[in-house]
């Protein structure tokens, strides 16, 4: 659904109307402008920042430039005498490896390939494994390879893939179910059938690009034994089925499924390493409502590099990071001025969310301020481009607004009403539609807020093509005069929220399912 707002600004609050003499909410958004967001940004989205990988030297060069404009503004620090929230993330390195198969020695990608996370440091070994043909459950086909056979705490080895005429099911729109023949969805079968590892039996040996033996970042450390995954080629499948010589796949489609008996031995030598990574965190703190809070997020970090290949993240999302310094710096004049906020503000730049919003997700479970008293998080997630599938006639002068119907009645009526009085864009509510294809409520840091309970609006620009997550994301593509619209929009609705009487209302339950 696509919405004009073109009423009149009735429905302010209090706090709009706080010091009447000047509209100070005009007077300070006034220093956000496309050359002030130009020059931040051309720093941010630089080659010195090597694309801003989390963890990596480029995202901590970038953590460090955030931090330094904070103390620049005057905003005090957001985590007690520090602006750096510090959280560890961690990646799997193999210095070597060794796959036997009853004594033979077998070659890492000419016969087989791990997935990092699934190698045991060490040795580990198995006399038995159970065949399962494609390890595929298809409820709604009737289908289940694991019927009748026993694989709790044993090994299970299936083949690759379907068997002809098998056709699988069409996810429902707006949902992320795996298909029953990938790899994630035949080791969820396997873990509910209680294996302890798959072994999956594929014809692409040898690889013809090596696997990496440095593995990707995770953030949550695993404990116990890890559930293995191992790819092999048809010649160990079929010396694991007790065959001399090599089977084909069809040949090994048509074993009985069962119990096979084989000594299957791997040893390993992989190092967990743990890097850190921050969320900045400045404030400026309230007057009479201080201890309730506004925040205002982006995430600093992007891809990295590829190679040589810098991906510089100018829009995703170093336009929206710009867009959080630029209003802190706004604010800070405010309140040098006399015009300080009622509640306290807090702007916060996450890392780890292209891995998987891992800087929101440690604040949300780690908070610095109570989340019952964070009355809303207002998130900037690519702000400075034009929609390259959006072909209306308001390309330039539209932002996509996400959450406005859910968990407050408040946020739709107040940034509605805001956006009426000061900017008149259009503000475009079709990625609030549930079914949803590409699950844009559930992409960026304000779920991980709205999943505790705190009201959230989301602004973008909607881009999912062109340049999105390529290396041409660059300073030279954004559109500052459209990122300035959008930058004042949130400005002026966080001013709003930020002096209003009461906190945001807490009327509508969150009926999205998780993420």
């Amino acid at each position: 659904m696509m919405k004009k707002i073109l009423f009149g600004a009735m429905f302010l609050s209090s706090g709009i109307a706080y010091g009447q003499k000047e509209d100070a909410s005009a007077k300070f958004a006034a220093l956000i402008t496309p050359a002030s967001m130009k020059q931040k940004l051309t720093i941010l989205a630089g080659p010195e920042m090597e694309g801003r990988e989390t963890a990596m030297p480029g995202e901590r060069k970038a953590a460090a430039y955030i931090e330094s404009e904070f103390r620049r503004m005057g905003l005090k620090p957001g985590n007690g005498n520090s602006y750096q929230q510090y959280f560890n993330v961690y990646q799997d390195e193999l210095a070597s490896i060794e796959l036997r198969v009853n004594g033979k020695l077998y070659n890492w990608d000419k016969d087989y390939m791990m997935s990092l996370q699934s190698i045991a440091n060490g040795a580990t070994s198995s006399k038995e494994l159970v065949f399962v043909g494609y390890g595929l459950v298809d409820k709604a086909a009737g289908l289940d390879d694991y019927a009748g056979l026993d694989v709790k705490g044993k090994i299970v080895m299936m083949l690759d893939g379907a068997p002809a005429g098998y056709k699988a099911p069409t996810p429902a729109p707006g949902t992320r179910t795996p298909s029953p023949i990938s790899g994630a969805a035949k080791a969820t079968a396997a873990r509910t059938a209680g294996a302890t590892g798959i072994i999956l039996v594929s014809k692409d040996f040898p690889r013809k690009n090596p696997t990496a033996t440095k593995g990707n970042m995770y953030m949550n450390k695993p404990t116990g034994a890890p559930f293995m995954m191992v790819t092999v080629s048809e010649e160990i499948a079929s010396a694991l089925a007790g065959r001399t010589s090599k089977l084909s796949s069809d040949a090994l489609a048509s074993l009985n499924k069962g119990k096979y008996s084989a000594e299957l031995s791997i040893n390993a030598d992989k190092k967990s390493i743990a890097l850190e990574t921050s969320n900045v965190i400045g404030i400026i703190e309230g007057t009479d409502k201080k201890d309730e809070y506004v925040f205002m997020t982006g995430h600093h970090d992007h891809l990295g590099k590829r190679g040589d290949v810098i991906y510089y993240g100018a829009d995703d999302d170093g336009s929206g990071t710009v867009g959080v310094m630029q209003m802190a710096e706004a604010f800070a004049a405010a309140a040098k001025k006399g015009n300080k906020p009622r509640r306290t503000l807090v702007f916060m730049t996450v890392s780890g969310e292209e891995k998987g919003l891992w800087g929101s997700q440690y604040y949300s479970d780690n908070p610095i301020f109570p989340m019952d008293k964070t009355t809303v998080d207002l998130n900037t997630d690519m702000i400075g481009r034009v929609d390259t599938e959006r072909k209306t006639a308001d390309t330039l002068n539209y932002i996509y607004v996400i959450g406005h119907d859910k968990l407050s009645s408040d946020l739709a009526k107040i940034n509605e009403s805001v956006n009426a009085k000061y900017l008149n864009m259009t503000l475009d509510y079709k990625y609030d539609d549930p079914k949803d294809v590409n699950r844009i409520y559930y992409r960026s840091d304000h779920y991980n807020f709205a999943r505790k309970g705190v009201p959230i609006l989301f602004f973008y620009d909607g881009m999912l093509k062109a340049e999105y997550h390529q290396p041409g994301d660059t300073v030279d593509k954004i559109n500052f005069e459209l990122m300035e619209k959008r930058a004042k929009l949130v400005f002026h609705t966080a001013w709003e929220m930020a002096n209003r009487d009461e906190m945001l209302k807490r009327d509508i339950p969150l009926t999205m399912p998780a993420r």
